[in-house]
């Protein structure tokens, strides 16, 4: 059992999940509000804005044959209009450092944060909104250039929705009222444009307004490189319990179909899956007693990554890039046999024609997950936060061998 000559496989990152120190976003705001929602403030993060070069070369070394990683639009343009070139350079060096050592740089321009700026004068909410992440999207790409091989406009803007049916959110739940950080953030960061409004946390036609978006970015992208180009989707595999597969197709078609279909006229889709979720009577249902489940307490399923690249692959019809996929645990162990099987089924649905271009572990390193802080992790490498020392697991040696050919499925 194996992958196709040109199949990749590598490691996804998000920069406000292991840089550190984001003073200048929103999820930062909302991090340090009095009433935070969140476990624990990302803080130091485990140092990747710093410590980015042995990461980088520590990929490298494991065998890993792409890396992903996230262009923090807050570094890059802290106030309107006003763009860092030292952070510019900063992320270009990163994808050069990428090409240098044989790897692939999977960019993604938004990966769920945004300025403080913009989230205060009503995030995408704003009428300029549309305009002002093209105009973030057109400065980046002017300056990464050429160092791109992949790019991704938008981390899950489905998210939101995944989360409304009761399919999972923002890394576990929130700790204490949301409604109140948000108005806390609010008092604390005034603007007369709008109230403080973070990226994913809005009501309103996300779907129309994304897709707007994405279309803007990739047009602009398009039009400085000839690199591929998607945005990526979280892929929940929705499976109806016996009698209710209607419930379960109005279930993922709001969530997930209505947005594969915007990829149709794009290069790939990214896939983005960790779980999968039964549907009944009532809609979503939670793993019952005995199921495996990880510690965000997603049931363990090993076909759930293959059916939701078949899904994906079917209703877009494009290519597709597994651009997250992981558990979330402690037990390194699970982790690497999760892996190896879900991997097994993947090269299954490839063997029957499903167009799948790489594969990106969620994720390198351990990480701030969201709400949940860092009370959990994803990590194929193990980080000491009080040392920042790393430590690659038994499970990245593995895939880095699988990567490299020096293991088999």
């Amino acid at each position: 059992m194996s992958f196709p000559p040109g199949f990749f496989i590598g490691a996804a990152t998000a920069g406000h999940q292991i840089e550190g120190n984001n003073v200048a976003s929103d999820c930062w705001a909302l991090e340090n509000v009095p009433d935070t929602v969140f476990a624990e403030r990302s803080g130091d993060g485990v140092d990747f804005y710093h410590r980015w070069p042995e990461d980088v070369e520590a990929a490298a070394g494991l065998g890993l044959q792409a890396l992903r990683f996230s262009v923090e639009w807050s570094r890059v343009e802290p106030e309107p209009g006003r763009f860092a070139l030292a952070e510019l350079d900063h992320y270009r060096r990163i994808a050069a450092t990428c090409r240098d050592l044989g790897m692939q740089s999977v960019v993604t321009f938004n990966h769920w944060t945004t300025p403080l700026w913009f989230a205060a004068s009503g995030g995408w909410t704003h009428p300029e909104a549309i305009n002002r992440f093209e105009r973030y999207v057109d400065r980046v790409t002017r300056y990464l250039g050429s160092e791109i091989d992949w790019a991704v406009t938008l981390n899950e803007p489905n998210v939101a929705t995944v989360a409304a049916v009761g399919g999972g959110g923002l890394g576990g739940s929130a700790v204490g009222s949301l409604a109140d950080a948000l108005a806390h953030a609010t008092r604390r960061h005034p603007s007369p444009d709008g109230t403080f409004t973070p990226m994913m946390l809005w009501d309103g036609d996300q779907l129309g307004i994304y897709t707007a978006a994405h279309r803007r970015a990739t047009e602009v992208i398009k039009s400085h490189v000839p690199v591929p180009v998607g945005w990526s989707l979280a892929c929940v595999d929705y499976q109806a319990v016996p009698g209710h597969e209607g419930r379960a197709a109005q279930v993922r078609d709001q969530a997930l179909t209505r947005w594969l279909e915007v990829s149709r006229e794009d290069d790939f889709v990214g896939v983005q899956n960790y779980t999968r979720r039964l549907v009944g009577p009532d809609g979503v249902q939670k793993p019952k007693p005995g199921v495996a489940v990880d510690d965000l307490n997603w049931e363990v399923y090993p076909h759930s990554l293959a059916n939701a690249a078949r899904h994906a692959a079917a209703v877009s019809g494009r290519p597709v890039v597994i651009t997250e996929h992981g558990v979330c645990t402690q037990d390194d162990t699970l982790r690497l046999e999760h892996t190896r099987n879900q991997l097994r089924n993947l090269a299954t649905a490839i063997a029957d024609g499903v167009d799948v271009r790489g594969y990106l572990h969620w994720t390198l390193l351990d990480e701030f997950e969201w709400f949940s802080a860092y009370d959990v992790t994803f990590g194929l490498v193990e980080v000491d936060r009080s040392t920042f020392e790393r430590k690659p697991r038994p499970s990245a040696t593995w895939l880095g061998d699988l990567a490299a050919g020096r293991a088999s499925l």
